[in-house]
């Protein structure tokens, strides 16, 4: 397994070093470097990569930098700038045939830096929900389809019927990792590439108990035993972390082990409690699924088939903690995809969030997240940065930005080469 030191220690700081994750956590080794993709399963055989390409709609004609680009902060947020393009050699895509390629998207990104609990309802609308230490871009369990009632089929983005009824969701990773790279990752149509499921690439980059194999240039989880906690993965919108898959055995105890952390939930199968969807029909949502939305408490779905098979939505899932089962005896991780535990970076404790798989190493739903955030999720994308900031990692040297008065430089994106320039 590739074993990396922490990316912290190839931070060029303009500030002092803060023991804050928050900003010591962003994988930086690779920011220097130009993105580069294999088109093609014949590139990708060969070691024939690509740093500018087009496909007559997403155009990249020169090269970009990989990733994250500039951290900045202030006592509330953390910025990041980004390009969103991976440090991995990204692609193929469909051995061409997908109609997207990724493409520099120059971003900034911000963070909360204080996280506070929610004390109501924020159910997950669906769509971006985070951003991994890489500086890609983090997508919930969804596809953007939904079932329609009333048309009785799919609809989703482009489909002619909106995005059908938002009820029984269609998972992603069932659906859409045929058109994922060896990374588990792709792009939608306007060019962000992105993940759904956890980012075994950049795991792999992190050191997180992934192996490569240089033959057929893919990644598989490691067959040898965990030898130390995952790391920071990403940061939600709450300002939350996300972490790889393997956490302490005791969530309070660092010297308890370490284990693969067990998702909280399972197919609608009739098995671990859970009501069974190929006899009944998907003639009722998942108890989860009312709580967060009770006024669609009674609406069908579709007959489990060979075409909508089980696990094909995301509804198909049920919560083992509505079933009978224990948080902490039977599964790991609550409705949100997380707990409250201790880890590396927070040896006082933090709420966080885990990538889930199997034992097997695939994906496993929720994936990153489940349909709600344990905080409020106030973390976006800006068109600036308009406060007093701190620099605290840069790959190119650019000015510190300053509070919007007469003499205000601004930082914009050089969208040729993913850096910026001052004006």
């Amino acid at each position: 397994m590739k074993t990396i030191l922490s990316a912290a220690i190839f931070l060029v700081l303009t500030a002092p070093v803060f023991a804050d994750p928050q900003i010591t956590s962003w994988f930086t080794l690779d920011s220097g470097k130009f993105a580069q993709i294999y088109r093609t399963v014949a590139e990708k055989n060969s070691g024939q990569t690509e740093t500018t390409w087009s496909n007559g709609r997403n155009v990249q004609l020169q090269p970009a930098y990989c990733g994250v680009q500039q951290i900045l902060s202030s006592s509330n947020w953390v910025y990041v700038r980004s390009t969103g393009l991976g440090s991995q050699i990204m692609g193929p895509w469909q051995n061409g045939w997908f109609p997207n390629l990724p493409t520099d998207q120059h971003f900034i990104f911000a963070i909360p830096r204080h996280p506070k609990v929610q004390t109501g309802n924020n159910f997950n609308r669906l769509g971006e929900i985070g951003m991994f230490v890489d500086g890609v871009r983090m997508f919930d369990a969804s596809d953007a389809w939904s079932y329609s009632s009333a048309a009785g089929r799919d609809f989703g983005p482009g489909g002619g019927g909106g995005n059908g009824d938002r009820i029984w969701n269609r998972d992603a990773f069932p659906n859409e990792s045929r058109t994922f790279d060896a990374s588990y990752a792709h792009q939608q149509n306007r060019g962000t590439y992105h993940y759904h499921v956890e980012p075994i690439a950049l795991r792999y980059e992190l050191g997180d108990h992934v192996d490569f194999d240089s033959t057929t240039k893919t990644y598989h989880e490691s067959s040898n035993a965990p030898q130390k906690h995952s790391p920071i993965l990403g940061w939600m919108q709450d300002g939350y972390p996300l972490y790889g898959p393997y956490g302490y055995s005791n969530p309070t105890n660092p010297a308890s082990g370490l284990r693969r952390m067990v998702s909280g939930f399972a197919l609608r199968n009739g098995e671990n409690g859970t009501d069974n969807l190929a006899q009944n029909g998907r003639a009722t949502l998942p108890a989860w699924a009312i709580r967060e939305q009770p006024f669609n408490a009674t609406q069908t779905g579709p007959a489990v088939n060979q075409k909508r098979p089980l696990g094909y939505y995301i509804e198909d899932y049920a919560y083992l903690g509505d079933c009978g089962k224990t948080l902490g005896k039977d599964f790991d991780l609550d409705e949100l995809n997380g707990r409250w535990c201790v880890t590396p970076e927070f040896p006082q404790g933090t709420y966080a969030y885990f990538t889930t798989i199997d034992a097997s190493g695939l994906p496993v739903y929720p994936y990153n997240m489940g349909r709600r955030y344990h905080g409020y999720p106030i973390g976006r994308l800006v068109m600036g940065v308009h406060e007093p900031v701190t620099t605290n990692f840069s790959t190119h040297p650019v000015p510190i930005p300053k509070m919007a008065t007469a003499n205000t430089k601004t930082l914009t994106w050089n969208t040729g080469n993913g850096g910026y320039d001052s004006k």
